[in-house]
C-alpha cells in the first residue's frame, strides 16, 4: 500500500488540494449567500448586471437591468420589453471558485500564483459581463436561438477560456512547468 501512495503521492496531493480548496471556498460563498434574504439578490450580482447594463449603454442601447421586487434576480428590460432575467448562478462565482481550485492545486511560487489568481478571476468578471451584454442583444435579435446560445455557446466560451488559463498556468508557471 505504502508503495502505491508513493507513486501516486503527486495525484493525491492533487486531488486533495482542489478539492479541500474547492469545499473551502464553496463554504464560505454559500455563507456569504446566507447573509441575503430569501428573495433578496448578492451584491456581486447586482455588480455583474451593473456593469452589463453600463456596458450595453456604452453601444447605446436602450437597456434598463433591475432588482426584481419580489423575486431574486434581475430584470433585463431591452427596448422596453422584458427580456430574461439575471440570477446569482449567472454571476461566475461557481466558475471562479473551480478556477481557483485549480489553480492552487497546481501552485507555484506564492507570489506568481496569487498574482495569476487575482488576474484569472478578474478576466473571467470581465469576459463574464460581455457574456451576459451579448446574450441579451442575442436573445432579443434572434430569441429562437435561447437554448443554444444560452446552454451550449456561451457555457463553452467561458468554460472554454478558463481551460486556456490552466493549460497555460501549468506550462508556465505552476511547479510542474518546464
Amino acid at each position: 500500500m505504502k508503495k502505491y501512495f508513493l507513486q501516486f503521492k503527486p495525484f493525491l496531493i492533487f486531488v486533495s488540494v482542489f478539492f479541500l480548496t474547492y469545499i473551502v471556498l464553496t463554504i464560505l460563498y454559500k455563507f456569504y449567500l446566507n447573509g441575503y434574504e430569501v428573495n433578496d439578490i448578492d451584491d456581486i450580482s447586482l455588480f455583474v448586471g451593473q456593469n452589463a447594463e453600463s456596458l450595453l449603454k456604452i453601444f447605446d442601447y436602450n437597456i434598463i437591468i433591475q432588482k426584481s421586487s419580489q423575486n431574486p434576480w434581475l430584470e433585463i428590460i431591452f427596448n422596453n420589453l422584458f427580456l430574461a432575467r439575471i440570477i446569482e448562478g449567472c454571476n461566475a462565482v461557481s466558475v471562479m471558485i473551480l478556477f481557483v481550485s485549480f489553480i492552487a492545486a497546481f501552485s507555484g511560487k506564492l507570489k506568481n500564483t496569487l498574482l495569476f489568481i487575482v488576474f484569472g478571476i478578474v478576466s473571467i468578471y470581465i469576459l463574464n459581463v460581455f457574456r451576459i451584454a451579448l446574450l441579451v442583444v442575442l436573445l432579443y435579435n434572434f430569441p429562437e436561438s435561447n437554448k443554444l446560445v444560452h446552454d451550449i455557446v456561451f457555457p463553452l466560451i467561458i468554460y472554454g477560456y478558463v481551460f486556456l488559463l490552466w493549460i497555460f498556468w501549468i506550462n508556465r508557471f505552476s511547479k510542474y512547468a518546464k
